[in-house]
């Protein structure tokens, strides 16, 4: 008879047999990471990503493909801009450093980089973490050109690849973000530069797990580097970007996310998540596992169409935003909110339910004030807007 299999083996053959037979894992990287951890109540993408399903294929299959993604265009204009910045040793990339993070330090002058080339991630990332450990030993300074750090996520593995980590003289590390949009007199889009700081949030936090294998464990520094064109040259610029409320959040958000063996248990037998699934199969399956959808996905996940289109079809309130779900409480469809507001149904001494009728009434007497007169192109705008 084989051998039993171990629980972690046990799971992994779970998760392959829920992205179907022959198809490979797609890599969890730190921006579907920081997305996860922005919507920690969605077991849908926790267990889609665990198992390492591509999003955009099941979206596809499911009628509903997504234009989620970057071009092909800024994926090369980013590829060279990097290829740019790392030249020469990563000299470039040394100096900005030691201006920006650490000025106090002797300037880097022929900065080792080590190898960190081995076979599979789990491979790379036991190279990484023995290079971190060697240049603590060295001292100087030490870039590290794309590390392999692992970071477990719902009891999962998720390997992820910084653009860089720097080590200082002082043993400390630090994260670089190199990014492809410009920083126009020394400042960057603030939406952008947030979401390039939730992204290198999840990598402090991976370099931490790696730091406290250590005796004494080093210092991760919170202030990450994030370099970027500057104005509408090709020359690099860069910025200290402290990301310790970002490191925070993910770190609480992640800890709060079911662990994926739980979702995968309540599964129905035989689920698979594979495109080559019959669509009337895929969509029952899909729909086995809870989803929270918000705007926010729209520009987060994948499958944001799907579920948009399921959340307005059960007219759930969090279609609207989770600020507006937060502040109507236990009301969680459309019908229970304008039955509330129209008093039909709901405790008057909520104050939700209070503030919905209130806005009723208002309502009701401006339209009486308006008496007969045509309304306004803006009230026809606003009736169709929900509609398109």
């Amino acid at each position: 008879m084989p051998p039993p299999r171990t629980p972690g083996k046990a799971l992994r053959q779970r998760l392959a047999d829920l992205r179907g037979p022959d198809v490979p894992a797609k890599s969890l990287d730190a921006r579907a990471l920081a997305a996860l951890a922005a919507n920690p109540g969605c077991r849908r993408r926790a267990i889609l990503d665990g198992a390492g399903v591509d999003k955009a294929a099941l979206a596809g299959a499911l009628g509903s493909p997504s234009g989620f993604g970057q071009s092909q265009f800024a994926l090369v204009r980013g590829n060279v801009f990097e290829a740019r910045v790392k030249a020469d040793g990563g000299a470039e990339l040394l100096r900005l450093a030691h201006e920006h993070l650490d000025p106090a330090a002797e300037p880097p002058a022929g900065a080792h980089v080590p190898e960190l080339t081995a076979t599979g991630p789990e491979g790379r990332s036991a190279r990484t973490a023995l290079a971190l450990r060697e240049a603590v030993a060295a001292g100087g300074w030490t870039l590290l050109d794309h590390p392999m750090l692992t970071l477990e996520v719902a009891g999962s593995p998720a390997h992820l690849e910084p653009d860089a980590v720097v080590v200082h003289p002082d043993g400390s590390w630090s994260v670089v973000e190199i990014k492809s949009f410009p920083m126009l007199d020394g400042s960057a889009d603030p939406a952008k530069v947030g979401a390039a700081a939730r992204q290198s949030a999840v990598y402090v936090l991976a370099l931490e797990a790696v730091a406290a294998r250590l005796d004494p464990a080093p210092q991760v520094r919170h202030q990450v580097l994030l370099v970027c064109p500057r104005d509408f040259s090709n020359l690099a610029t860069a910025r200290a970007v402290d990301v310790r409320k970002q490191r925070a959040v993910t770190a609480r958000q992640l800890a709060r996310l079911t662990r994926v063996e739980e979702i995968a248990d309540a599964l129905p037998e035989g689920a698979c998540f594979s495109p080559a699934v019959p669509a009337a199969e895929l969509a029952a399956t899909v729909e086995s596992v809870p989803a929270t959808y918000a705007p926010e996905c729209l520009s987060a996940c994948e499958l944001a169409f799907h579920c948009r289109a399921r959340s307005r079809a059960s007219g759930a309130v969090t279609a609207l935003g989770r600020q507006l779900r937060a502040e109507l409480g236990g009301l969680s469809t459309v019908e229970d909110v304008l039955a509330a507001a129209r008093g039909e149904s709901g405790d008057a001494a909520d104050p939700a339910v209070s503030a919905l009728r209130r806005a009723a009434a208002l309502r009701a007497e401006a339209l009486a004030a308006a008496g007969a007169r045509p309304a306004p192109a803006a009230d026809v705008l606003a009736e169709e807007v929900p509609c398109r």
